[in-house]
């Protein structure tokens, strides 16, 4: 397969509100990030909980899938506090992460605003954003606490989105790693572009095999494993 693929029509051209996720899509989903941040979660929801770790990893990808977050499950089911949460199971080593001066050059030539919008937290998006040097690329950042804690992909959480930043959807694009996180905002009229693990791979050490989900689906305008040379590409086209 090629490196990106896009449907027909998939026109970039009116696009001013470019939309990134975070985690797995600003930075290659193989990196040592999102075991840690998934390995604390174990660790924390196990202590809360008095669960053991396998028990806990269970519950915490069961809450996941239900509810777009681990976190929103444990707040609904288990009345769990977010801040003490979030303070916890971002505080990880970004030592593995380099600069991408590539990626920022590509992003900082889209014409429009661009800006981040993760499940994850502020403080967490601000410390990824800055260990990639391309922070100043970005207006503004939407994370789960300026969601009211409703996540993607709730429709709600989407709507809320785009009220906060008088985002046009029919003028704004989309970039996520899974895809079920691009059925709303393609049902809203975005565009959509779907980020996978570099030669388009299915790693299931890396996610859980339902996340590799939805590639082929009609609401994917375009799948590519190289986000610094797609967007390079629209630059010139």
């Amino acid at each position: 397969m090629p490196e990106s693929a896009a449907a027909p029509g998939a026109d970039f051209t009116r696009i001013d509100t470019w939309v990134f996720d975070l985690d797995n899509t600003l930075y290659p989903p193989g990196l040592d990030l999102w075991r840690q941040i998934d390995m604390k979660m174990r660790a924390y929801i196990a202590a809360f909980l008095g669960l053991s770790l396998d028990e806990a990893f269970a519950l915490q990808k069961s809450y996941y899938r239900k509810y777009g977050t681990s976190l929103r499950g444990l707040m609904i089911e288990h009345a769990m506090d977010p801040d003490a949460f979030l303070a916890e199971v971002h505080a990880i080593d970004l030592s593995e992460l380099d600069a991408a001066p590539a990626l920022g050059e590509a992003i900082g030539a889209l014409p429009g605003r661009k800006l981040v919008y993760t499940n994850g937290s502020r403080r967490h998006a601000e410390a990824v954003l800055a260990k990639l040097g391309i922070s100043h690329h970005f207006a503004d950042v939407h994370d789960i606490v300026s969601a009211e804690f409703h996540p993607k992909p709730q429709e709600a959480a989407y709507r809320g989105f785009l009220r906060r930043f008088d985002v046009d959807p029919g003028r704004a694009a989309m970039f996520e790693d899974l895809a079920r996180n691009l059925e709303v905002p393609a049902t809203l009229g975005m565009r959509t572009v779907l980020v996978v693990p570099p030669g388009l791979a299915v790693n299931p050490a890396d996610r859980e095999a339902w996340e590799h989900e939805g590639r082929d689906a009609g609401h994917i305008d375009v799948v590519t494993d190289d986000l610094t040379g797609f967007l390079t590409g629209l630059r010139r086209s």
